[in-house]
């Protein structure tokens, strides 16, 4: 599987979003993605559990170093003693000695944001995390963060997908090598019932969504993280790997109307 290299790390492109994923259904689809050939996890103090997928990695005895866990710090725990009590809780849950990744999970106009990177950057030199970075921000707070505070983002991550312009924000971070995480890659199901998308699965004998995953993965500096319970999605999404999209493909998704967002974005939302 191809990886993205950022930050002295290497995350595959296609990982499994965990998000309303709970207990021993959590557990079952992580233990299943695993035995698949996923070896990229994401996952949040927020969605509750960190404990089951800690259990599937334990139960999986994959080599440490052949896995790429992300985790994530809720926008009400951003002061630097409770970043480090979070950080501690979920590492302890998802029983490991470090992550790979420790995202600010939602942005909050309460951050004192020198003080929130500065203690994520002591995490990572203390080696607790591999690397550091952000989700939910928009260009101008990345600018904060990147050229105010100059800390080593590895990522943003956001909604995206072949109904949502993110043209803006991916300007930005192309312009300072700093790759996408795409959540919602499938806009919660709705690229399923695309009649474009359909239409150019058809073409290649594949589902409009392994076609929608596909486009996203073909572009440069992004990965994707769609949520899949069921063996069989998540073998769908490794089998998007194998399409090869041509340029009338392409042109045919650039086309779509691309206004369609899943998730509200803004300041400290009740959900993610």
């Amino acid at each position: 599987m191809d990886n993205l290299k950022t930050q002295g790390i290497s995350m595959p492109k296609l990982g499994l979003g965990t998000f309303r994923m709970q207990g021993d259904a959590c557990r079952a689809a992580v233990e299943s993605a695993l035995s698949v050939g996923y070896r990229h996890i994401d996952t949040a103090e927020m969605y509750a559990n960190e404990e089951p997928i800690g259990s599937a990695i334990a139960a999986s005895r994959l080599p440490r170093g052949e896995l790429h866990v992300t985790t994530k710090v809720w926008h009400e725990n951003l002061t630097p003693d409770a970043i480090r009590r979070a950080f501690d809780a979920s590492l302890n849950k998802l029983r490991l000695d470090h992550v790979d990744l420790y995202l600010v999970h939602w942005p909050s106009k309460a951050a004192d944001w020198g003080a929130v990177f500065e203690t994520l950057m002591k995490l990572k030199e203390e080696g607790r995390t591999r690397a550091i970075g952000v989700a939910n921000f928009t260009t101008s707070l990345l600018k904060v963060a990147v050229e105010d505070i100059r800390a080593p983002i590895a990522c943003n991550q956001i909604e995206y997908h072949a109904m949502l312009d993110q043209s803006a924000v991916l300007t930005y971070l192309a312009a300072k090598s700093i790759p996408l995480v795409a959540y919602c890659p499938l806009a919660q199901g709705r690229v399923a019932s695309d009649p474009v998308l359909a239409e150019i699965g058809a073409k290649h004998n594949v589902t409009a969504a392994q076609v929608a995953l596909k486009w996203l993965l073909d572009q440069d500096g992004i990965a994707a993280i769609p949520k899949a319970s069921r063996r069989e999605s998540q073998q769908a999404n490794l089998d998007a790997l194998k399409i090869t999209l041509d340029d009338a493909d392409r042109n045919k998704i650039a086309a779509l109307p691309k206004d369609k967002r899943c998730v509200n974005p803004g300041f400290a939302p009740a959900w993610d």
